[in-house]
C-alpha cells in the first residue's frame, strides 16, 4: 500500500456532480458541475438530480484527471460519498465508483459526506489541531461537532427540525427570491438593518438547534404586511433579509458559545454550504478574536459540496487501511 497515495474522488449526494484528484495530501483538482434545472421548481427533484449526475458524471470525472496530470495506472484508489444524501444521486456516484475500481482494479473507499465537510479544514493552512469544535450548517444539517481525530467525531447537538441552510432558502422563496436563496438573503442583508425587524429565537434544551419557529414568524410577519401594502416585501427586502439573518446566526453562535463554556475547548470551526454565509463568519471571527479562540473556516469553494473534501477524507481513510467491499450500499441518513 503506498504511504504517498493518489485518489480519485466523487461526490454526488445532491445535486452537484463533482470529482477531485488527491495525492500524497494534496489537492491536484477539484471540478464541480452544477444543476441548474431545479431552479424552476424551487428545491431539488430527486430524480431529475439522478438524471444530471449520470450525464454529467463521465465528463467531469475526465476533467479532474486531466486537470491533475493523473491517468488510471497511477491511481491508488477510488473514492465516493456513501451517504448522508439523496439515494438516486448517491447510487448514480456509488455505482459509477465502483465500476472504476472493477475495471481500473484498485481498491474502493467510502466516505461520509458530514465527516468530509469537517475534514475540509486539513485541505490547505492554516489547519486547526485536536480537539476542536466544528459547527457544519448546510442546507440539510446543522450539527455541532467534538472532533477529537480526524475520523474520531462526536455530535454534541443537532436541529431538531429544518437544518439553517434549507431556512435561508425557504425564507427567500417566502420572498419571491430564486432558489437556492440562501446566498442572496446573504447579499440583500448586506444593505439592510439587522434591528429592523425583530424575530424570535428558539429555546431549545442542551446544544440542538431549531429553525420551524423563526421560518413560521417569518411566513406570519410577511402575511400580515402584505394584507396592508402589497409592495412590502419589494420595499423592505434588504431589512427583511439583514434582520431575519441576524436572528439565524445568532441561534448558531449562542449554541457555538455554549459548547465553548460545556467543553472547555478553545478552538472552532464551521463547515458546509452556510460556513460561506458572510454574517456567521463575521460575528463568529469578531467573538473568537474577543475571546482569545483559534477560528477556522475553510475557503469558500471547500464550504460547498464538492470533491476535494471527499478526497481529504479518503486520504485518511487510506493512511488507516479503510476499504469497502463491493456490496456496500449508499446511506441515505447519518449513522446515530
Amino acid at each position: 500500500m503506498s504511504r504517498r497515495p493518489t485518489i480519485l474522488a466523487i461526490e454526488s449526494s445532491c445535486d452537484e456532480t463533482a470529482a477531485a484528484v488527491i495525492q500524497d495530501g494534496h489537492i491536484l483538482s477539484n471540478i464541480v458541475a452544477s444543476q441548474d434545472i431545479h431552479q424552476r421548481y424551487g428545491g431539488v427533484v430527486p430524480e431529475l438530480a439522478s438524471r444530471a449526475h449520470q450525464q454529467h458524471i463521465v465528463i467531469v470525472v475526465k476533467a479532474a484527471m486531466d486537470q491533475a496530470g493523473i491517468t488510471s495506472d497511477q491511481l491508488d484508489a477510488v473514492a465516493c460519498t456513501q451517504g448522508p444524501g439523496l439515494m438516486g444521486p448517491l447510487l448514480v456516484g456509488l455505482s459509477f465508483s465502483k465500476a472504476l475500481a472493477l475495471a481500473w482494479d484498485i481498491p474502493l473507499i467510502t466516505v461520509n459526506h458530514l465527516q468530509a465537510h469537517v475534514l475540509a479544514h486539513f485541505i490547505e493552512e492554516p489547519r486547526p489541531s485536536f480537539p476542536f469544535l466544528c459547527l457544519t450548517v448546510s442546507g440539510g444539517h446543522t450539527q455541532l461537532i467534538l472532533v477529537h481525530d480526524y475520523l474520531q467525531m462526536e455530535v454534541i447537538g443537532e436541529t431538531q427540525d429544518d437544518a439553517a441552510g434549507e431556512v435561508f432558502d425557504k425564507a427567500a422563496k417566502l420572498m419571491g427570491l430564486p432558489y437556492p436563496g440562501g446566498h442572496l438573503i446573504d447579499r440583500y442583508a448586506k444593505e439592510g438593518n439587522p434591528q429592523a425587524f425583530s424575530f424570535p429565537l428558539a429555546d431549545v434544551p442542551d446544544l440542538n438547534f431549531s429553525f420551524s419557529g423563526v421560518k413560521t414568524a417569518l411566513l406570519y410577519f410577511l402575511q400580515d404586511a402584505l394584507k396592508k401594502d402589497d409592495h412590502f416585501i419589494e420595499k423592505n427586502r434588504a431589512d427583511i433579509c439583514a434582520s431575519f439573518q441576524h436572528t439565524v446566526v445568532q441561534m448558531l453562535v449562542l449554541k457555538v458559545k455554549k459548547a465553548v463554556k460545556q467543553t472547555n475547548v478553545k478552538s472552532i470551526a464551521i463547515a458546509g454550504g452556510v460556513a460561506a454565509n458572510s454574517a456567521l463568519r463575521d460575528v463568529l471571527n469578531k467573538w473568537a478574536h474577543h475571546e482569545g479562540i483559534q477560528w477556522f473556516a475553510p475557503r469558500m469553494e471547500y464550504c460547498t459540496d464538492n470533491a476535494a473534501m471527499i478526497a481529504m477524507a479518503a486520504h485518511v481513510h487510506y493512511l488507516n487501511g479503510h476499504f469497502a467491499t463491493q456490496d456496500v450500499v449508499p446511506e441515505v441518513r447519518q449513522k446515530r
